[in-house]
């Protein structure tokens, strides 16, 4: 029971459970169904060495269990696992959390934005430009899913894809108007700048 409450909870952890509440089913089916439904939008499982290692953590957490092993001739060993009882109250209680509770993820983008400075500003204006455009592209990638799939799926099953659209859309707003700071000067340094740049004088001058 320790190693359950402790267990380190992730969107990949998550997926597993969620997809063993539907069937047993060996790890290999659980990679395909991730990527069949497009779940690898929000779950990493390009490399499914993660996957295994994965499942391996929440079978010792006793959250998931093995069923049986398979052995064909002439094809490789698979192991099928199935939920458990306390796999079950755990994804409930993760998904619950996951949703009503923000939780601090350490995206890589804002570490970027923290450290700009380490650029000059014509150089973080031209990978904020590269930015945008895989940003549009992406975007333009969910919207053509959502357009084939929106008429053949509930809205239920398509909702993660018009999260990201959302974000997306906000992330391009803002980095759009970062670059148009940047390139009228609005927002600009220099290593003299940086380097006459005092932080305690701000602090100094709000004890004024």
């Amino acid at each position: 029971m320790t190693m359950t409450r402790t267990f380190q909870r992730s969107p990949l952890s998550l997926a597993v459970l969620a997809l063993l509440y539907e069937e047993p089913m060996h790890p290999y089916r659980i990679q395909q169904l991730i990527k069949e439904r497009g779940k690898d939008q929000v779950v990493n499982v390009q490399r499914r060495g993660s996957l295994y290692q994965t499942i391996k953590q929440l079978q010792r957490a006793e959250l998931i269990e093995v069923q049986e092993t398979l052995r064909e001739e002439n094809r490789p060993e698979r192991t099928i696992y199935r939920l458990t009882h306390n796999g079950l109250q755990t994804a409930l209680n993760w998904l619950r959390e996951m949703l009503s509770t923000p939780a601090q993820e350490y995206p890589l983008f804002p570490a970027a934005i923290s450290f700009l400075p380490l650029l000059t500003p014509a150089d973080a204006q031209r990978q904020l430009e590269l930015r945008v455009s895989a940003l549009i592209a992406k975007k333009e990638q969910i919207e053509s899913e959502l357009q084939q799939y929106g008429d053949l799926l509930p809205r239920l099953f398509l909702l993660e894809s018009e999260y990201l659209v959302i974000t997306i859309e906000a992330e391009l707003k803002w980095v759009r108007a970062l670059i148009e700071d940047l390139r009228s000067g609005r927002i600009t340094w220099s290593e003299e700048w940086l380097r006459n740049f005092d932080p305690s004088d701000l602090e100094h001058d709000s004890r004024r």
